[in-house]
């Protein structure tokens, strides 16, 4: 909710009608990893507090950042029970130490694949606190029928103004946390997009480690070469939820290395080129295709072009089950809740 990230979400929040009970300012600024490290230990500390005070029966967690690792450790010291959505997978960064780091913590699991739910299992939990409900996000992109146009979509961010009418890349590429150079996949990405001579959206990363390396590269970029290269490149930092499921629909192609290429983009059949380590081992649809960490800008132009060529793929449904919040909803209002937590042998 960071200003320099935009409000919106936090206003989509608030006309949903929720009633927000605490607000914590929980990011210290710095895009590096004591800045990770001490964002962690702040949002445990001041979340303690939140905790004691609220008294919840359940703390319920979704996702695998180092975020959501602080509350379930603050909330485990205090005695709540944890449930976890999005547990289980498999993926290439420190993301996936997190993410199991947060399932030893937590008591139940929403998991979204089968496969998740056997890595969770094979941890040590217990079976009948396992359950394989699908993803949250994709029910909400089934859901979502808004439409977006081309002015609606220039109006945010900067950058040169992108026809989504025409074919367009979206590109979320986030640091990789255990990489030095995170500069050279921005550069390589922007060079492949203008030798495939294609237009993108380009969402800002992250705040991980490596993020100020990152926008300062991709402000030089919009600075020194837009409107040189023949295609235009629009920079966003944000968008609700709706909307952004409108633009990924419109897309032709999604690059970089977000999970969103993995699942949402595959959900919808668009193509998309993963570039490195950040998503391996998660399971991917045949939409997807993998292009290697050494930033060839040749290789992800190749990538693209193929991709552009196959055009929409069927959708893939690996994460998806229908109802996903209805049961879990059903789930969390009946099921037995305990915090000692035992070891079960798989």
């Amino acid at each position: 909710m960071l200003e320099r990230y935009g409000e919106k979400a936090l206003a989509d929040v608030e006309a949903a009608n929720f009633n927000i009970k605490e607000r914590l300012l929980n990011v210290i600024e710095g895009g590096n990893h004591a800045a990770m490290a001490k964002t962690a230990a702040l949002i445990a500390l001041e979340t303690s507090n939140i905790f004691e005070k609220l008294n919840p029966d359940i703390v319920l967690i979704h996702g695998d950042r180092f975020e959501q690792l602080a509350l379930a450790m603050s909330a485990a010291y205090l005695n709540k029970t944890i449930a976890h959505i999005e547990g289980g997978d498999v993926t290439g960064s420190i993301d996936e130490s997190v993410r199991h780091a947060i399932t030893k913590l937590s008591h139940i699991h929403f998991v979204t694949n089968d496969a998740a739910r056997r890595h969770v299992i094979q941890m040590g939990e217990n079976p009948k606190m396992v359950f394989n409900v699908g993803s949250p996000d994709l029910e909400f992109i089934k859901n979502s029928n808004k439409k977006i146009t081309s002015e609606y979509a220039n109006l945010r961010g900067v950058g040169g103004n992108v026809d989504i009418e025409k074919p367009f890349a979206l590109v979320m590429f986030h640091p990789v946390t255990s990489e030095a150079d995170h500069v050279r996949g921005v550069e390589a990405i922007y060079d492949a997009l203008v030798r495939a001579k294609l237009s993108a959206v380009w969402f800002w990363p992250n705040i991980d480690a490596g993020t100020a390396d990152m926008s300062r590269r991709l402000r030089e970029i919009h600075d020194q070469k837009s409107g040189d290269t023949g295609v235009n490149i629009r920079f966003m930092i944000d968008l609700l939820p709706d909307d952004f499921v409108a633009l990924l629909r419109k897309a032709a192609i999604v690059v970089g290395n977000s999970s969103s290429g993995i699942k949402e983009a595959s959900f919808l059949g668009v193509p998309t080129v993963n570039i490195g380590s950040r998503q391996a081992g998660r399971l991917r649809a045949p939409s997807v295709i993998d292009v290697d960490g050494d930033y060839g800008s040749a290789k992800i132009a190749d990538a693209i072009k193929y991709q552009l060529r196959h055009g929409k793929y069927p959708g893939f449904k690996g994460y998806f089950k229908p109802n996903t919040s209805e049961n879990i909803v059903r789930i969390l209002s009946k099921i037995p809740l305990y915090t000692q937590k035992v070891f079960h042998e798989s």
